[in-house]
């Protein structure tokens, strides 16, 4: 389900402001909308809902649902229903969470991979409305099916994409799934050797990178007053420096850097050792993995990104006014790679 241009929602926004901005990008020719299901803050499947009720024409995709909350079962019958909502404008998007939230309420993140194989491949089973018997390690389900008595009982042909980091994630995607949800702060040189990584599991099993749909969340601090707006992304990067390090030394943050973030943030982080760290973040690394500065900066960066292998940015607009993101980039045939 290709798309061009797209926004990700995720708590920064009151809602009923990200409805009205929703409404506002499907105005100005954006195609999608993918929502968070992150920390513990809004619930995906609900807002999923909220933009399918209240738009007429965007994709909704979450981004990305974590597998161990819900039984692989629920997750069909949740998107099987949003199908109903709105056919052919829903995307699954699943994830294999991480820490230390999901150690936190309890869930074992055990062999992440092995576990993501198989409920792709259940819920997948399920959405042909087919009786499904499926025993693995983690999914067991006998005889089910997705029960629709007075609706449409008909295929559904919802895409399935995973949000993939790690290499062996991206190699399973690139083999099982429709697409994946590159990741955020993360530099372009990330994105080349991820889609490298898509590849090669593509071609275990005949595709070529081609059929992979590749849509890249992108933190994007736009304004024509750029310090605030490098601030406003610099705060952000810090805590990825602090709670993902292993990812920025992947985009090219150097061992020096990260350690003397690391020698003023604790866990979790207060406010005041953010804003210490952040003295220490120059420019060129905000920059470096985020679209971050003037709107000449901004759309420089996602199209160094495309031209790295993303098929669709999808824009995670920092500032409190979204419609300044949203006209920047409405025009995308000004900055669209050939």
């Amino acid at each position: 389900m290709p798309q061009t241009l797209a926004l990700y929602m995720q708590d920064k926004h009151a809602i009923p402001y990200e409805l009205e901005m929703a409404r506002y990008a499907e105005s100005r020719g954006f195609d999608a909308i993918w929502q968070a299901d992150t920390r513990l803050a809004r619930d995906g499947i609900v807002m999923m809902s909220a933009f399918l009720a209240t738009t007429q024409r965007l994709v909704l995709g979450t981004g990305v649902l974590p597998i161990w909350t819900r039984n692989p079962a629920v997750i069909a019958a949740t998107f099987s229903t949003m199908y109903e909502l709105a056919p052919g404008r829903v995307i699954c998007g699943l994830g294999a969470w991480w820490e230390p939230i999901s150690s936190q309420v309890g869930v074992k993140r055990e062999r992440p991979l092995q576990a993501m194989r198989e409920y792709v491949e259940c819920i997948r089973q399920l959405f042909t409305m087919q009786e499904t018997t499926y025993t693995g390690d983690f999914v067991n389900v006998k005889g089910i099916k997705l029960d629709i008595i007075h609706g449409d009982p008909s295929p559904r042909p919802i895409p399935i994409y995973i949000g993939a980091t790690g290499p062996k994630m991206l190699e399973l995607t690139g083999e099982i799934a429709d697409g994946c949800v590159l990741n955020y702060m993360v530099s372009p040189a990330y994105i080349r050797e991820a889609c490298g990584l898509l590849e090669v599991g593509a071609k275990r099993v005949g595709k070529t990178l081609a059929d992979i749909d590749r849509p890249e969340l992108i933190v994007c601090s736009l304004s024509e007053d750029r310090e605030a707006a490098l601030n406003e992304a610099r705060e952000l990067v810090v805590q990825y420096l602090a709670q993902e390090p292993h990812i920025m030394k992947a985009s090219g943050v150097s061992e020096d850097l990260l350690n003397e973030v690391h020698k003023v943030l604790g866990w979790p982080a207060t406010k005041e050792q953010v804003q210490a760290a952040m003295k220490l973040v120059p420019d060129e690394v905000v920059q470096m993995i985020t679209a971050a500065g003037t709107p000449a900066e901004c759309r420089a960066k996602v199209r160094e990104y495309m031209e790295a292998g993303c098929t669709c940015p999808i824009l995670y607009p920092l500032m409190p006014d979204i419609k300044p993101v949203i006209d920047a980039f409405a025009d995308f045939q000004d900055w669209k790679p050939a």
